[in-house]
């Protein structure tokens, strides 16, 4: 793929989507990137900013038609607009799991619903979805997000098969712990339940200490170019921590590997 693409990518208001178009950007890309209040957002230097809600499927249509309208295609749609919930699953009530659905998966699904019959017309394409290692790994007391991440990840490879007669294919990114205020300012489930305190509270002061000490998105956003604008595999894990957790996940036992999550997250 060349470097004048037209690339989307969702959720630019900060952290990994708005590191990721600033770097298609400087790979000479024409980039569209979306915000979900344009009055409030602030200008991102190269990147054009698009009002789309993806939690909302008349929004998502109006933003992509004005960006075919200005663009005349959309080459790259990158999948990057997220949100993460801290609590216990006993605690984690269903509306609760909905919303974070809603935006990590359905939110998606529009998105790319929207994209496709654009790109089948052209017959070419790359969506790249951003998912995390918990696509792959568990996360105690992120049973929701993690959740959603795994369906993101069977979405996405089902899509791929679907798809790629049209000249379109579906890669993932599977970033670990990075530097962003997503987790630094994960919510929590409302209903808390006190048999659940001690060992949520250890879990998210892990939370924070991973996150404080994780890299910057710079890793992420190379891995995402990569993915959009490279040859094709389903799978990018950013180097470090990320690749390595990927690599533990498939050739080591359950049991080790479980015993490895347990003190990520601080659990005995």
């Amino acid at each position: 793929m060349s470097n004048s693409k037209v690339v989307v990518v969702t959720g630019v208001s900060s952290g990994i989507g708005r590191a990721a178009a600033l770097a298609f950007a400087k790979r000479g890309c024409r980039v569209f990137g979306t915000v979900r209040n344009l009055a409030h957002a602030q200008p991102i230097p190269g990147i054009e900013l698009i009002e789309m809600d993806i939690r909302d499927q008349e929004s998502v249509q109006r933003g992509i038609q004005a960006i075919m309208a200005w663009g005349k295609r959309i080459d790259v749609l990158v999948n990057s607009a997220g949100v993460t919930l801290l609590g216990a699953t006993e605690e984690t009530s269903v509306a609760e799991g909905q919303a974070l659905f809603d935006t990590n998966l359905f939110g998606m699904l529009r998105t790319i619903q929207a994209v496709l019959p654009h790109m089948r017309a052209q017959r070419s394409g790359r969506i790249v979805n951003v998912s995390s290692v918990l696509g792959f790994l568990p996360a105690p007391y992120m049973g929701l997000y993690s959740a959603s991440k795994h369906a993101v990840e069977g979405l996405s490879e089902t899509l791929d098969h679907e798809v790629r007669k049209f000249g379109v294919r579906v890669a993932l990114v599977e970033p670990s712990f990075t530097k962003t205020n997503l987790d630094l300012n994960a919510p929590q489930a409302r209903a808390m339940i006190a048999a659940y305190d001690a060992e949520r509270s250890v879990v998210a002061q892990a939370i924070q200490q991973n996150v404080e000490k994780a890299p910057a998105p710079d890793a992420v956003v190379s891995t995402i170019v990569d993915a959009a604008l490279g040859t094709w595999r389903m799978r990018h894990t950013p180097k470090g921590e990320a690749s390595l957790l990927a690599k533990l996940r498939r050739f080591m036992p359950a049991g080790p590997v479980g015993a490895g999550v347990r003190k990520t997250f601080g659990l005995a």
